[in-house]
């Protein structure tokens, strides 16, 4: 019997693990939690997604034309399983009302660490989250580079690293958010967040990290400088990144692909629904090693980023499966996560044929 599914919250990340669930066959979804009337609202009733709501805003859905499938109350009794997609910081009194109904529950990154057993990404600690109740899946920036990182780690070791973000400064839709002209440092100081954030998921990384602010709502950017533990080959280092679908290595020089705009133009024009980007984007132009150390810059798409991770982590909390490779393959296949590779190869020679 398929997994029933509650998402809690209908925004940037919450519609899109709608939609990864209605493309999963191991899942159903069972509806979403709605609070206004917006047209998300109107989106999702036409696409036939149940609409549950709070019963003192019943009316206003049905005055605007929305009848509500049921109460949020309803939603929740009936889940297996409830994803937490509601705005940064609502998350710890959700969850209140998840234990009140006995209910699993997996909670995004703008969440404190503490409103989970475990914070999560599938290539770090995949076994960790199994049987776990409640799994705060990290944020887009720390999820692209615990990818890497963790894939590093288990190569050749990694004994410390260095990370440079430049931010996006609000999503497409995020029109109230700033800066418009400036470069501003998030924060001032060194450290920013995004480090501790990692080790909370790998406590053994000894990382740096600094960020800045760039308007901008396409992608973030990352330099990442890592020390390993042993000297390595520049070919071995691609060639192990070539083998995981959730990493995508663009060769700027033979596809002109060098920036995040044009990494966007290529997903839109592939067929990628929204034009998300699941994958690290790996630019292989600047990815350099010296002896033991390794540098590049990758691209992380923020909206969509975190979404194969969050439907992984179902797989280890439900006990439907304990291997995160078969996981990965399951999700990457119903995601389509490394179709893309099929109008860029490996090595960035654009290819024609196929689905995104």
């Amino acid at each position: 019997m398929p997994v029933k599914i509650a998402v809690n919250g209908y925004g940037t990340i919450g519609k899109r693990i709608v939609d990864a669930v209605l493309s999963n066959k191991d899942f159903r979804l069972v509806g979403i939690a709605k609070y206004r009337v917006d047209y998300s609202a109107y989106l999702a009733a036409r696409k036939g997604i149940p609409i549950y709501v709070p019963r003192e805003r019943a009316s206003e859905f049905r005055e605007a034309g929305l009848e509500p499938h049921g109460y949020v109350d309803y939603l929740f009794e009936e889940a297996d399983l409830i994803y937490d997609a509601s705005p940064g910081g609502k998350g710890a009194g959700n969850k209140k009302i998840y234990e009140s109904y006995g209910k699993p529950g997996v909670f995004q990154g703008g969440e404190e660490p503490g409103v989970a057993e475990l914070s999560y990404s599938t290539l770090c600690n995949f076994e960790e989250a199994l049987n776990k109740k409640y799994v705060r899946v990290v944020s887009c920036n720390t999820t692209g580079m615990l990818r890497l990182l963790c894939t590093l780690h288990r190569e050749y070791g990694v004994k410390r690293a260095l990370s440079v973000i430049i931010r996006r400064a609000a999503d497409p839709k995020e029109d109230q958010r700033g800066p418009v002209n400036s470069i501003l440092l998030d924060p001032p100081s060194i450290p920013s967040h995004h480090g501790l954030d990692a080790r909370t998921v790998a406590p053994w990384l000894d990382i740096v990290t600094a960020a800045a602010v760039v308007p901008t709502t396409l992608m973030h950017m990352q330099f990442i400088e890592v020390e390993l533990s042993t000297q390595v080959n520049r070919g071995d280092v691609v060639e192990l990144l070539d083998g995981i679908n959730r990493f995508l290595l663009v060769e700027s020089a033979s596809t002109g692909i060098d920036s995040t705009s044009k990494v966007m133009e290529l997903a839109r024009d592939s067929g990628r629904p929204r034009g998300d980007i699941y994958e690290n984007i790996v630019f292989i132009d600047s990815l350099s090693i010296n002896a033991s150390r390794l540098y590049l810059f990758q691209g992380i798409h923020q909206e969509s980023i975190v979404i194969p991770e969050n439907i992984d982590v179902a797989y280890a909390m439900l006990g439907i499966e304990s291997d995160p490779l078969k996981v990965m393959e399951r999700v990457d296949s119903t995601l389509g996560i490394g179709g893309l590779r099929r109008f860029i190869s490996p090595h960035g020679y654009i290819q024609i044929g196929g689905a995104p």
